[in-house]
């Protein structure tokens, strides 16, 4: 008899607990919808932490700033295609037609062994596009791994053929997303812009 009291007991104590849990559960989330200030708050932050804008990038690439690692996750065939300026391949797919991901502890290692080499500096990776989910699939898991990268806010598409989305109408005429694609397996290295003379064409202009 006491055998049953003491399990039913312990039945009462885990339903109570469930109870005193999914209370709280619900008064945590109506008190966030009280206060969308910190929703708001935590949502930039995280998007701040994650994302890199492109013309921060392509300004890096202008002062040859190297405070970060670019990397493309597109396969090994699109990269030697095309690639942006500077990056390094760590392809998620084996080929340009594969839907799944594979070899992931490869991917896991290469990203380890990338930040090892160069702590200091922040990774930051790009795929097919702005809805590309690769970024976000390969993040995670590396997350998970212990090392943190962050995405580039659009991808190689919006890159190569919306260069003027994403750059000020008055720098249209003056940069080209040609000046900034690679070919081959190699990274690449941005062409030096020549800077007129400030003196002119003159011999005795200056």
């Amino acid at each position: 008899m006491h055998g049953f009291k003491y399990i039913g007991g312990l039945i009462l104590v885990g339903i109570s607990t469930s109870i005193l849990t999914s209370i709280f559960c619900i008064a945590l989330f109506n008190a966030s919808l009280q206060n969308p200030e910190r929703l708001l708050t935590e949502f930039y932050t995280m998007e701040h932490m994650a994302y890199v804008s492109p013309r921060d990038v392509r300004e890096a690439l202008d002062t040859d700033t190297q405070r970060f690692i670019l990397v493309d996750l597109r396969s090994s065939e699109e990269y030697e295609e095309e690639h942006i300026v500077g990056a390094i391949s760590i392809p998620a797919y084996t080929d340009i037609n594969a839907q799944t991901y594979t070899d992931t502890s490869r991917i896991i290692e290469q990203f380890k062994r990338l930040h090892l080499q160069q702590p200091e500096k922040d990774i930051i990776v790009y795929c097919h596009s702005t809805s590309c989910m690769t970024n976000r699939t390969i993040g995670l898991t590396l997350a998970k791994e212990g090392v943190y990268v962050k995405q580039m806010s659009i991808g190689w598409n919006d890159w190569r053929y919306f260069w003027t989305l994403w750059n000020h109408k008055h720098e249209w005429g003056k940069i080209y997303s040609e000046d900034y694609v690679a070919r081959g397996t190699e990274p690449g290295i941005l062409k030096k812009k020549e800077t007129p003379s400030p003196c002119g064409e003159g011999k005795l202009e200056c």
